[in-house]
Order: structure tokens, then C-alpha cells, then sequence
């Protein structure tokens, strides 16, 4: 297959723009629009096609430059020393690589030379060049392209912890990250949205927007910090105190009054590097700043000197960057996926690309809604995000690099499984039409087989061996038509299709038999009944004896009691809202449904309900507190807070409603946290959750 040379090109070029664009208007303008982690994105497959294709890779290309133009507004000041950016790394693959091209210099140069790495924390921050003479704080600069940047003497002078005079008469220069601090961002943007003005998207916008404002009053209002890590130059009557390592030159740095991130960390090997990272990457939301990977440095200062720079970078040291949760790709195709529910959702098939630790190649689009909110085409190059567990997510269209051949996607007119009738559904007491489009045909395969995968997951019946293609065969051949007769099932059913031996015909069968006795958690959970999940079904299990003093031990026993359940008693339940009670009262009320439990229970399917378990007598910390979670939680999954909460005597909610006692905040919260808010809900921190716990 040839390649479409001028299509590559043309790639090239507009990338090269865009990126140009956006390192102008970050660096420059300090313009809060993008991520690091975006930049990061387009700047990667720059540079993979460019060395792939070194025919069109230009004098002029962003990946030959350090930083942006200095603005004229300030005055423009020639670095003393070149000031240099570290090359990245993104999975240990490359750190091996970096180390071993680090041992072949070493031998070459220093064979006889310790060889130890330094790691220190990677601050998203802005670079600032500090000037001392004699122990006097002359001058102060941004990094700009590296050789030329800005004199913010007066602005580096309202950060506290930058000293004005150091406790030794030296005459040096010092490299520091300036950054705000998390809390101080918060507060800044209460201010500015109060003001109609422009939010800082991070600490990184918010430090760049400070430092290079002309009235250092303004700076001073916003109590910036400085980290200083590096020692660029020391003037040769004081050479003698010259460190002679990495771990050295940071105590003497704070031996001269500056203000040192002290989360380094001496390593022996690339091993105990990977260590650091990986302990970081997990502890690094956890501190006020910004960090966004590790800066590895080779300890000695003498091997440093002797492995130099190349072109762009210098040899001896490498920033090894966290996974990125938002990155760049392209959207290659889009296709039409129906639930169990029959919701028409459209997916976004991408060019494959790492995001937050995951190859991702799969993002939802939700509804048409959201296609024509996103201005989405096909062939459109796109922004990933990634948060937690969270399903990857188009955010942003980059319509720039478009090249006009993008085309734009049609919604379906009719189930494209079926061929059924589809519409949208009437929600709300003002009868709104619903966002997303729904097949109508009860009987619909795609419909019947997402159920049936549902119904047979860990969560449900748990039937190992019954896969999603060995349910589309069985379903396909006419083998079962629903759930019940999943527990019909004969080994000579199953042998005379294609997947399956005697041995594995034996081993399903098996599996069947052993999940017919099941919880009555799992058991309402595996129904499928729309707006009841994990949590709402264990809510109902807890509060059983406020709906019956029977007990349940069959499907014919929960059809008697369930169905003379009204709305208005599912809504007496704490956590259960409108829109489940709702859907219980429909679905105990079909007669379909009644059919399908009659099948189950000729089956020997077994109910276990166990009352001494939710009695109520529990004396948990979190008794009878209703959680809704929210966000990319930190030091949690979200399956072992929840499996906590329910330990502890509380119960978990999908929804927040004025029965919701606390809504657990992450990283990056959704519309939940705003709801919670209007309502009056306690919204808390981990640290807070775990307070709670103690």
C-alpha cells in the first residue's frame, strides 16, 4: 500500500502551525486555553512523523525550539547561560533506552565514574533565571526561546520565598519553578469569576499570568511560590564551593536561603527510579502544586559536564512525564451501538493513542446532541480525556488542523441492528423529549443480547465461560431467546455448535448450575431494570423489611411481593429517587416479565436473602448516610469505597437527591457536584471520607 506523501505533508505543516499557535499564545500571551498535556500530544506525533519522514521536517519546526518570542511590553535580556528543556520520557521502554545510552557515554568518558541518578519532582510551573551578585538578588527572568527572555526582576521580588540577599556573598545564578499553589488558585478564580474575567485553566497559566503582569502590585496579591533546583553558574573565586554532585548542589542551594523541593530522592538504578515514579504518580494530586512527572538527573556533576547537550537537550538528565489524561488523536470512523435498553448510542472509533496508562481506541459520543455540540466530523483530530474509571470522553474539537476531506455523520433513521423503528422518549412532568434516540422493537437481537451479557456479568449471575460471542452464537442459532432459558440449557445443546468441545460444553453447564443459588443484590441487578444499578439494588436488600415482613426465596416470591409495591413506598427507601421507583413499579408490573420469573423458578433458580445482614441493627460509622460519588478519586477505587461505605452501615446512590447525605468530590467532577450544591448536600474530600472512617 503506497503512502499518500503530500497527506503527510500536509500533516506536518499543519501541526507544526498549530503547535506554533498554541506555544505563542501559552508562552507568550499566557493565554490559559490548553493543557501541557495536549501540547505534549501534538508535539509526540510531530516529532514521530517527522522522524519518519525527515524530507519535511522544516528549519523553522516547533520541535527545534525551547520556548516563544519574549513580548516587547517587557524588556528583553540575553541568558548568561543557554537555558535548555529536558527530553521526555513516557514509559519505563524509554528509561531503559535513556540508560543505556547514559552507561555507553559513561564508559566512553568516566568508566571509573560512580553511576547514581537523582529524582526530583517535575513542577508544572514557570521557569524563572535568578542573578545574584555578591549574595544580591540583581535580576530576574522568564525562560523564553532559551537564549532571550523577559526581565520580571520586580514581580520575582514579590515571592517570599525567593531571598532578596542569600546567606553567602556569591555571585551565581539559580533556576527555579514558580508556581501558585492549589489553594490559591482556588481563590484566585473565586476572584475572577466574580469579575466576569477569564479563569486559569492550572497552576502553571495562573504563575505565567502573574509573573509577567506589569504591575507587580498585582503579582504580590496573588502569593506565588518558587522551588529553586539547579545552580547554572558560580562565578570562579567561588568555584571551591562548587558541588560536586546533583544531591550536593540541592543542599547547598538551600544552604543559601532558597527554597527547596525536598521530595528528592537519591537512586541507585532505573529500578528504584520506576519505584519513585510510580509512588508519585499515585501521591501527586495530594500536595498544593502541580507536578507532572519526575526530572532524573545523573548525580555527578562531572559525568554531567562530560555528557553534555545535543542539539536540543541536554545528555545527563530526562523528564520522565506522567501519563497524560488528556492527549490527541484522530477519529477515524464513527459507528451505532444499542444497549439493553435499546438507546441508539454512536461511538467514536479512533486512531489508537495512550491516555492516563491505557491504549484507548474507543470513546462515547452520548447522543447526536452531543456530535453537533462538539461540531464533531469523521477524520477530525480530537481531544481525549481520561479521568479514573471514567469512559474515555471527546472534549474538544482541534478544527484548525482540518484539511477539508472530514465528513459529517448521520444518525440512523432506523435501529440499524433491526431495522426497527426508532425515537426519542418523553421524560420529565413537562413531557421532554429525551437527548438520546431508543429502538422500539421489544424484540431487537442487539437489545435481547446486551441483556443477556448483563445478566450473566460479575455483578449478576457471574457465569464464567458465557461471553458476549458465545451469547450472540447462542442467540444467532436460536439456542435461547432470553435470560431463563440461559438454566434450560443441555450439554447437547452446546456441542454441536462451532466454539464448543465436550470439555467446555461440560464446564458451562457447570457454571450454570452452580450460579442458579443467588443474592437478592445480584438477582435485581442481573434484571436489568432501567435506573436500578449496584447501588440501588443493595439499597432495596437493605431496606427489605420496610417493604414485606415475608421472606424471598424464589422469583415467584419476589413477583408477589414487588409487585404490590406502589412508587410512593420504593420512595420511603432512602437514595431511591422518582425515576427508579418509577421504573421497579413499571417492570413488576408487565406481564412479560411475570412469564420470564415463572421460567426462572421451574429452573430451580434459589433466592438468598439474607436478613440478619440488614436488619438495621448494625452499628456501622456511616449508619444509614446515603454517599453519592463523584469525580476520579485518588487513593480509592471506586469499588472499594463504595464496598467501605456498605460495610460501615451506609448506602451508596447513583443519583443526588435531598435524601443524599454526602457527595464524595474527585478530580474532575461532573454535573453531580453542581446539583449537590443547589440542594444543600455536605460535599467532602477523601481526607475528610477517611476522617470519617477513623
Amino acid at each position: 500500500m503506497s503512502i499518500n506523501k503530500k497527506k503527510i505533508e500536509e500533516r506536518i505543516t499543519k501541526l507544526s502551525a498549530e503547535i506554533n499557535k498554541l506555544r505563542y499564545e501559552y508562552h507568550v500571551l499566557d493565554k490559559p486555553d490548553v493543557t501541557d498535556e495536549i501540547y505534549d500530544s501534538l508535539t509526540s506525533e510531530l516529532c514521530i512523523l517527522e522522524e519518519k519522514y525527515p524530507e519535511f521536517k522544516f528549519s523553522d519546526s516547533p520541535t527545534q525550539r525551547i520556548g516563544g518570542r519574549a513580548l516587547d511590553k517587557f524588556q528583553k535580556i540575553t541568558h548568561k547561560v543557554r537555558q535548555w528543556s529536558f527530553s521526555d520520557l513516557f514509559n519505563f521502554a524509554d528509561l531503559q533506552k535513556w540508560e543505556e545510552k547514559v552507561e555507553k557515554l559513561r564508559d566512553k568518558f568516566l568508566p571509573e565514574e560512580k553511576l547514581e541518578y537523582v529524582c526530583e519532582l517535575k513542577i508544572d510551573g514557570l521557569k524563572v533565571i535568578l542573578n545574584y551578585k555578591n549574595g544580591d538578588f540583581t535580576q530576574g527572568a522568564t525562560r523564553g526561546d532559551g537564549l532571550i527572555g523577559e526581565d520580571v526582576t520586580e514581580n520575582l521580588k514579590t515571592i517570599f520565598n525567593i531571598p532578596l540577599k542569600l546567606k553567602r556573598p556569591v555571585t551565581c545564578i539559580a533556576v527555579g519553578e514558580c508556581f501558585m499553589g492549589k489553594k490559591e488558585l482556588e481563590r484566585i478564580n473565586v476572584l475572577r469569576s466574580k469579575k466576569n474575567e477569564l479563569l486559569f485553566a492550572n497552576s502553571r497559566n495562573a504563575a505565567a499570568g502573574s509573573i509577567r503582569q506589569l504591575d507587580p502590585k498585582i503579582a504580590a496579591e496573588r502569593r506565588l511560590d518558587c522551588f529553586v533546583y539547579d545552580l547554572d553558574y558560580l562565578d570562579l573565586t567561588d568555584k571551591m564551593l562548587l558541588p560536586k554532585t546533583q544531591i550536593e548542589e540541592l543542599a547547598f542551594l538551600q544552604e543559601l536561603g532558597f527554597h527547596v523541593n525536598d521530595k528528592y530522592r537519591l537512586c541507585a538504578n532505573i529500578k528504584e527510579i520506576q519505584d519513585y515514579y510510580l509512588k508519585w504518580s499515585k501521591k501527586k494530586d495530594y500536595e498544593d502544586y502541580g507536578i507532572d512527572g519526575v526530572v532524573i538527573k545523573i548525580n555527578s556533576r562531572l559525568l554531567q559536564e562530560k555528557l553534555g547537550y545535543t542539539g536540543k537537550a541536554p545528555r545527563f538528565g530526562v523528564a520522565y512525564k506522567f501519563p497524560a489524561e488528556k492527549v490527541i488523536t484522530v477519529v477515524e470512523n464513527i459507528s451505532v451501538q444499542v444497549g439493553r435498553t435499546g438507546a441508539l448510542t454512536p461511538v467514536a472509533h479512533l486512531r489508537p493513542v495512550a491516555v492516563a496508562g491505557s491504549i484507548i481506541s474507543r470513546a462515547t459520543l452520548h447522543n447526536e446532541t452531543e456530535i453537533k455540540r462538539l461540531d464533531l466530523k469523521i477524520g477530525d483530530t480530537v481531544v481525549i480525556q481520561k479521568a479514573g474509571d471514567v469512559i474515555p470522553e471527546i472534549t474538544e474539537v482541534l478544527k484548525n488542523l482540518r484539511t477539508g476531506n472530514e465528513k459529517r455523520f448521520i444518525m440512523p433513521k432506523k435501529c440499524p441492528i433491526c431495522g426497527g423503528e426508532i425515537k426519542k422518549n418523553l421524560i420529565g412532568t413537562k413531557k421532554e423529549e429525551s437527548a438520546a434516540v431508543y429502538c422500539v422493537n421489544p424484540k431487537c437481537f442487539a437489545v435481547e443480547k446486551e441483556k443477556i451479557i448483563h445478566f450473566v456479568s460479575k455483578k449478576g449471575f457471574n457465569i464464567d465461560g458465557l461471553g458476549e460471542k458465545i451469547v450472540e452464537q447462542l442467540i444467532s442459532e436460536g439456542v435461547i431467546s432470553d435470560v431463563a432459558e440461559i438454566f434450560e440449557l443441555k450439554k447437547g445443546d452446546l456441542e454441536l455448535l462451532e466454539r464448543f468441545a465436550e470439555k467446555s460444553a461440560d464446564n458451562l453447564i457447570l457454571a450454570i448450575e452452580n450460579s442458579k443459588k443467588i443474592s437478592l443484590e445480584k438477582f435485581l441487578y442481573a434484571l436489568g431494570i432501567r435506573y436500578v444499578g449496584e447501588e440501588t439494588a443493595l439499597l432495596i436488600v437493605k431496606n427489605i423489611n420496610l417493604l414485606t415482613s415475608n421472606t424471598i426465596k424464589n422469583t415467584n416470591d419476589l413477583w408477589d411481593i414487588f409487585s404490590k409495591i406502589s412508587q410512593e413506598r420504593w420512595l420511603e427507601i432512602g437514595g431511591i429517587g422518582e425515576k427508579s421507583a418509577k421504573s421497579l413499579v413499571m417492570w413488576f408490573n408487565d406481564p412479560e416479565h411475570f412469564i420470564l420469573l415463572k421460567k426462572m423458578e421451574k429452573s430451580g433458580i434459589i433466592i438468598e436473602t439474607k436478613h440478619e445482614l440488614f436488619s438495621g441493627k448494625e452499628k456501622g460509622k456511616l449508619q444509614n448516610k446515603v454517599f453519592v460519588l463523584t469525580g476520579e478519586l485518588k487513593s480509592w477505587t471506586r469499588d472499594a469505597v463504595k464496598d467501605i461505605i456498605k460495610k460501615e452501615g451506609g448506602s451508596v446512590s447513583s443519583v443526588v437527591s435531598a435524601k443524599t447525605d454526602f457527595l464524595l468530590l474527585g478530580e474532575n467532577p461532573g454535573s453531580k457536584h453542581q446539583k449537590a450544591k443547589g440542594l444543600g448536600v455536605k460535599i467532602i474530600q477523601e481526607d475528610q471520607f477517611e476522617a470519617m472512617l477513623k
